[in-house]
């Protein structure tokens, strides 16, 4: 999580899923923005990042 940055997607604990728009390093705090506006969340709220996933390329099965 600490190599999380601006323009990431990720999902928070209680199952928002959202786009990174500000990173607060003095408060530990950023900034998201979903579909319904802009919310500023604690960094510990955020379960999982979602960026690497949705840029990795298809596994082969």
């Amino acid at each position: 999580m600490n190599s999380m940055k601006k323009g990431d997607r990720i999902v928070t604990k209680s199952g928002i899923h959202a786009k990174i728009m500000d990173l607060n390093d003095k408060d530990n705090t950023c900034t998201i923005e979903t579909l319904a506006g802009k919310l500023k969340i604690e960094r510990s709220a955020i379960s999982l990042e979602m960026s690497s996933k949705l840029n990795a390329p298809p596994s082969k099965k």
